[in-house]
């Protein structure tokens, strides 16, 4: 007995003993190779306060005032991060499967200073791991989490941002697993921001049996975002059952948020589901308003290519065109909406007071190589004032800057107005191409639109430029190319042509709303643009009181007029004053007045035709394409030889005769 008792006293002195080592067994000698480890791992200095470690079934490692120095180019005693007390308890039995299993984790009091070095380098990006990957690699995984009052502080000049997120974990309704907050406050881009997020528990983001919560709100500017719903595999965004909602002054503003480059638009609200598929984020089944437009559809974005592509197939059962104006660089919306923002306002008043007719804003040709394009967008019904557009269609294509419309069509009655648009943005200034069809277009809706004018037939036609520039204003002022216009049959209000002759009585008669028309047979006008400035080659319109002819030029670089409208009756008619008309001064407001020099200087009809459009024959290719076959311009066509003979047999007149 006395042989085994001194036996049994073997395993109890090395419990003891263990028990002992364990009392007085100091962990902070551990402290210097785990700092050097860290520092060695992270690319720069980490320091520890105080290493212990607390044992049990599973282990608890006890971290105090740990900070994470700032790289080089930060004042020196700088940190990027600190942490006063790091808890974490792990399963060990999960290291045998390669597996870093931490069930619990406490984090007290959380810092964070995230900046830039004065030469841009930021102090968040640690280095990226070197080497070929493990051929085991370990899987982290993460139970309970608290973290108590934590601050990060996040400053970047270039973004035009300083704010804070405030972070802690709170319990949870009925007891359960604490959920994440954040709350952020400051300025981002430039402009306020304030917001909220809560989150599920760190357990559920890894039970796929456990749907995480998502409750976002987020304020910047005059930008709403709010975002609610439920994530299955939150780490991947996958099976996402959220409902994103948008609200703001203008879609543009959304960049700094999304990184997605947009034009500038009237105040909007849009509301739909969002969710991550094959690696895509998809914003569908949305709808709302953008100014006094609707819009609907879906919107998807893809990372992972050279750059983010942005799909999107949007329609608008009605659509105000002012709510356009953006994608041409003008203030968008209408300038009497209460609901513009100031800045708007105040880009209205700019563009109002500066006398100019075209669009001088240039194109952000940064954000437009940032993001390639695949957008289909149709609007079933146009909404304007001033123009006869009954509804759009548009294919816009961005592809590593190169930026297409093909085609932009609107309609116009039965007929269609088809621009096909092509910018080179790698080019400075941007490389521009265009043509435009005028397929039939109804002049009784053309006419309508005035509110003065009466009429019916049809017009068509094409134009051509090939230019450069920066904004809408510098390429129509740099623009070659040509415009070519036809009508054929229809009529024309009275008003319309007496008042290109001044014949005072029958006007006011037309502008009382009393019946006056006149037939319009044919109508051609051939202008050739040159550096911006667009001259007459021909123009002409044939009606059954008269023919008006037209000749001078427009600058549109210098958003001038300078033209001549002269009629020449085909019949007598009391108290008319056959003087053309000058139409001159700035396009946004000319001057239209008499010319009464050319009183005296006015021959016949079949003179001015003859002297003037000798070219005409030329274009009957291009009229019956524009018009068809069935068109009206042949007798125009006929008088127009007739002239330019009757002229050519006078001038050659004197010279038969004997002296």
């Amino acid at each position: 007995m006395s042989h085994r008792r001194r036996w049994l006293l073997v395993p109890g002195a090395i419990v003891v003993l263990a028990a002992a080592l364990a009392l007085l067994w100091d962990w902070d000698w551990f402290r210097p190779l785990l700092q050097r480890q860290a520092s060695a791992a992270l690319g720069r200095p980490v320091r520890l306060g105080h290493f212990d470690v607390h044992l049990s079934r599973r282990p608890q490692l006890v971290l105090e005032h740990l900070a994470l120095a700032n790289p080089p180019g930060f004042p020196a005693g700088t940190d990027t991060a600190t942490v006063d007390r790091l808890a974490i308890r792990l399963e060990p039995r999960a290291l045998f499967d390669h597996r870093v299993s931490l069930t619990e984790v406490e984090v007290d009091h959380p810092a964070g200073e995230l900046a830039r070095a004065p030469d841009g380098t930021p102090n968040w990006k640690l280095p990226a791991g070197n080497g070929p990957p493990a051929r085991h690699p370990w899987r982290l995984e993460v139970g309970r989490l608290l973290i108590r009052d934590g601050h990060i502080h996040f400053v970047d000049p270039r973004l035009k941002s300083d704010f804070r997120l405030d972070l802690h974990t709170q319990e949870a309704p009925g007891g359960g697993e604490p959920g994440l907050y954040v709350g952020i406050d400051g300025r981002y881009a430039g402009q306020p921001i304030d917001g909220r997020f809560i989150g599920g528990s760190v357990l559920s983001l890894r039970d796929p049996r456990d749907r995480y919560p998502v409750d976002l709100k987020l304020a910047n500017g005059l930008t709403r975002v709010s975002l609610q719903g439920t994530l299955l595999d939150p780490l991947q965004f996958g099976d996402a059952d959220l409902r994103l909602e948008l609200a703001g002054d203008d879609l543009s503003n959304l960049y700094p948020l999304t990184g997605v480059p947009l034009a500038p638009t009237p105040p909007y609200r849009l509301g739909g589901q969002l969710d991550y598929e094959g690696g895509k984020i998809r914003f569908h089944d949305f709808a709302g308003a953008v100014g006094n437009s609707d819009l609907n559809g879906w919107v998807q974005l893809q990372r992972g290519g050279p750059r983010p592509f942005i799909e999107a197939d949007l329609y608008s059962k009605k659509v105000v065109l002012a709510d356009l104006r953006g994608f041409i660089g003008a203030a968008p919306g209408k300038a009497d909406n209460a609901k513009l923002s100031a800045a708007q306002q105040q880009e209205h008043a700019r563009q109002e007071a500066s006398g100019k007719l075209l669009p001088d804003k240039p194109l952000n040709l940064p954000k437009i190589r940032s993001v390639d394009f695949d957008v289909r967008y149709k609007g079933q019904r146009i909404e304007s004032e001033s123009t006869p557009l009954d509804n759009l269609e548009a294919h816009l294509t961005i592809s590593d800057g190169v930026i297409t419309l093909k085609p932009l069509s609107f309609g116009v009655g039965q007929g269609a107005i088809v621009l096909n648009i092509a910018l080179d943005g790698n080019r400075q200034p941007v490389k521009a191409d265009a043509d435009i069809d005028f397929r039939r277009l109804d002049v009784s809706h053309i006419m309508q639109k005035t509110g003065v004018f009466k009429g019916a037939g049809t017009i068509g036609g094409n134009a051509r430029i090939d230019t450069s520039g920066d904004s809408l204003a510098q390429m129509l002022g740099r623009g070659n190319g040509d415009l070519r216009l036809f009508m054929s049959g229809g009529n024309l209000s009275a008003l319309l042509v007496d008042l290109a002759g001044l014949e005072f009585a029958n006007s006011l008669v037309s502008a009382l709303g009393l019946p006056a028309r006149t037939d319009l047979r044919c109508m051609v006008t051939d202008f050739g643009l040159q550096q911006g400035v667009l001259d007459t080659r021909t123009f002409i319109i044939d009606t059954s009181e008269a023919n008006i002819t037209g000749e001078g030029s427009v600058n549109l670089a210098q958003e001038q007029i300078d033209y001549k409208l002269a009629t020449e009756p085909k019949h007598f008619t009391i108290a008319a004053l056959p003087a053309p008309i000058l139409i001159r001064g700035p396009l946004k407001s000319p001057g239209i007045l008499p010319d009464p020099k050319s009183l005296a200087e006015r021959g016949g009809a079949a003179v001015v035709l003859g002297v003037l459009l000798t070219p005409l024959a030329a274009l009957l290719p291009t009229i019956q394409l524009g018009l068809g076959k069935d068109h009206n311009c042949d007798a125009l066509m006929t008088t127009v030889q007739k002239a330019a003979d009757r002229a050519g047999t006078r001038r050659r007149a004197p010279a038969t005769r004997s002296p």
